[in-house]
């Protein structure tokens, strides 16, 4: 059963049904936006091979937008009366997605892991945008700022599984464990 997120007050000019349905859009978008600095972390202590410093420094930075990305979402949930869930808990028992699957690997692999971890998260984002923009221009700008920063990010990883002659080492792959072993096959 669905929780009922219509909270008691929210911002001027938006009713408070739209809040509720608001304020779960963004709840899904805090947990993604928290697990997926805990995967950047992960892969920042698990990375190895010869490439392991360009990774390592490349995701430290991405990390940080991130945790300010999630704090930004926090604080509009609370702006709109509700609740920024943002706990583990609460991740792991709402998020519909399945846990990062690689762990030590060479930087290449879990660049290709990440690629598969930005698209779904950029897809869900281009969602969430669409649902905003119905109800909210605040909080449907908000998620397009962070849109552009998340599509900046996998540019950057996949500047690292691109050929030189344009060919996308993870293209059409669906799990993690094979974009993983498919980053390895640029060139």
């Amino acid at each position: 059963m669905a929780q009922d997120l219509t909270p008691q007050y929210t911002v001027p000019g938006i009713e408070l049904e739209a809040a509720g349905r608001l304020i779960g859009v963004l709840r899904t978008r805090l947990h993604a936006l928290n697990d997926l600095h805990l995967t950047l972390k992960h892969v920042h202590w698990n990375v190895v091979g010869p490439h392991f410093i360009a990774v390592h420094e490349m995701v430290d930075p991405q990390v940080d937008r991130v945790r300010e990305m999630a704090d930004d979402v926090a604080e509009r949930i609370a702006a709109l009366g509700g609740v920024a869930q943002g706990t583990p808990g609460a991740l792991v028992s709402e998020r519909t997605w399945d846990d990062y699957s690689i762990g030590r690997a060479d930087a290449i692999a879990h660049l290709g892991a990440l690629d598969l971890v930005y698209t779904g998260v950029i897809t869900d984002v281009r969602a969430a945008v669409k649902e905003a923009g119905e109800v909210d221009p605040a909080t449907e700008d908000l998620l397009i700022e962070q849109l552009r920063d998340l599509e900046q990010f996998q540019w950057f990883v996949r500047a690292h599984l691109e050929s030189a002659g344009g060919k996308l080492a993870t293209a059409g792959v669906s799990t993690e464990t094979d974009a993983a072993s498919r980053g390895g096959e640029v060139g």
